[in-house]
């Protein structure tokens, strides 16, 4: 997957190193390269991974445009709505967050200028991760349920090995993807290139307020799956798809369950007990690490 990205001095360094197992490539203008593998970080040399930042590789100037520009398939226009919000998503569900300078016309954010640092994160499908606690989210039926996890900790992971699993044991439910960045399913030309299963619809690269509203009207689904909620608009589709009678599965950024509570604009959804279900994860013993499952009132379900 990283063939297109990268340049081939770079290449040479990563066959180096434990591809498989690599979670994230960090790539800051002037400084150390930094490989992210089982959640631990290490600098990438030529010869792999080191712990020693005198060996490194530094990334330039010219290492950052390359990759960046790669990304883009040398179009940086056909990929401006995503850059405008900070990422590009590639083949093979392979997100890069961008950080430069913010362009502004009139009052609204029009693009990333000067590249400063790349954040490459490879999703990785690790099937049959959900299954110690997919039990544990029915109640006769699906309940609704929400990912509770900081960055980084797997909570893209789990969400599609709920998913695939459904189909897997064969519940016939219609799920309804809402995979706003590409990260769940990658679509690529029409064709999810990350297995999410048998009775998914997907609806890439649209805001969850879109995929809600015309999602429940046309596609009928049983479940509406989806990534990363926040704010005000996020947190509207989320009530609205529970009064119409739709179950949920979501993820929010957040450390632990107390963190969650103090969540602007979210006590309406706790308070309204929107969620029946919620899944604590953590990177405490590498990532995907499952911290508990909690009911509605936030009482310890299992681990």
């Amino acid at each position: 997957m990283f063939d297109k990205l990268f340049p081939k001095f770079f290449l040479d360094a990563l066959n180096n190193c434990p591809v498989a197992k690599i979670n994230e490539i960090r790539l800051r203008m002037n400084k150390k390269v930094v490989i992210s593998v089982g959640g631990k970080s290490y600098f990438l040399a030529v010869s792999g991974l080191t712990g020693n930042s005198e060996k490194a590789i530094l990334c330039d100037k010219n290492l950052i445009l390359e990759v960046f520009k790669n990304a883009c398939e040398n179009s940086v226009y056909a990929f401006s709505n995503q850059i405008k919000n900070g990422f590009i998503t590639v083949k093979g569900g392979v997100r890069i967050g961008i950080c430069g300078e913010a362009v502004w016309e009139k009052n609204s954010l029009k693009t990333l200028k000067n590249i400063s640092s790349l954040v490459v994160r490879i999703p990785r499908e690790v099937k049959g991760c959900s299954l110690p606690i997919l039990s544990s989210l029915f109640l006769q039926s699906f309940q609704n349920t929400l990912i509770v996890s900081p960055p980084g900790a797997g909570k893209t992971t789990l969400i599609r090995d709920i998913v695939f699993e459904l189909s897997q044991k064969n519940y016939c439910y219609n799920v309804l993807l809402v995979d706003e960045r590409f990260e769940i399913a990658n679509s690529f030309e029409g064709f999810a290139t990350l297995d999410v299963g048998g009775f998914c619809d997907i609806l890439s690269g649209v805001s969850k307020n879109y995929a809600f509203e015309n999602g429940i009207r046309s596609l009928k689904p049983d479940i509406i799956v989806c990534d990363e909620i926040s704010g005000e608009r996020d947190f509207s589709s989320i009530l609205t798809a529970s009064s119409c009678g739709v179950n949920l599965l979501a993820s929010v950024h957040s450390k632990d369950l107390e963190s969650l509570k103090k969540k602007k604009d979210f006590e309406e959804i706790l308070e309204k007990k929107v969620f029946s279900r919620f899944v604590v994860l953590s990177s405490r013993e590498g990532p995907g690490t499952i911290e508990g499952v909690y009911d509605e009132n936030m009482r310890y379900i299992v681990q």
